[in-house]
């Protein structure tokens, strides 16, 4: 394929040395715990990530819509592996979500690149859980982690 210049000469356009990724490959996060409440930071993440570009999936067992998002009321129900998963639960659930990621894993055939076990839902029990399903946990907050912080999402 080539491209017409104004003089009517037909010259070829130069080809790439490796395959473009498609538009529709942007990186996926799966935010469990999300929330709709705009003051929380399950609501924050969803927002920072979204404006940064990322294919955002809400994990909130309420359903219904998140900032305009559909929102998956289980983990098993993501359409395929997200690339990060980042949650915003207390201890218990967050130890449920942690099993259930290791089995999207095993279903997939794949690993999530990162589990971000945000301020709060990092201690010592959920941690070693990640550690022990072989999760590749990060202890960070993961709005931080893609350059943003929290403040610049206010409750308004």
């Amino acid at each position: 394929m080539g491209e017409v210049h104004a003089e009517g000469s037909l010259r070829a356009l130069p080809t790439a040395d490796h395959d473009a990724e498609p538009l529709a490959h942007r990186p996926r996060v799966a935010i469990i715990g999300a929330s709709a409440d705009r003051a929380k930071y399950g609501n924050k993440a969803v927002r920072a990530y979204a404006e940064e570009g990322w294919e955002v999936w809400p994990v909130n067992p309420r359903g219904g819509r998140i900032e305009s998002l559909p929102v998956y009321e289980d983990i098993a129900d993501l359409p395929d592996l997200p690339q990060r998963a980042s949650l915003y639960l207390p201890e218990e659930p967050a130890l449920q979500a942690l099993d259930a990621l290791a089995a999207l894993e095993e279903r997939y055939g794949r690993s999530i690149q990162d589990v971000y076990l945000n301020p709060g839902v990092g201690k010592r029990a959920v941690r070693e859980r990640a550690d022990e399903l072989g999760l590749n946990r990060v202890s960070r907050c993961s709005i931080r982690a893609i350059g943003r912080v929290p403040k610049e999402f206010p409750a308004e």
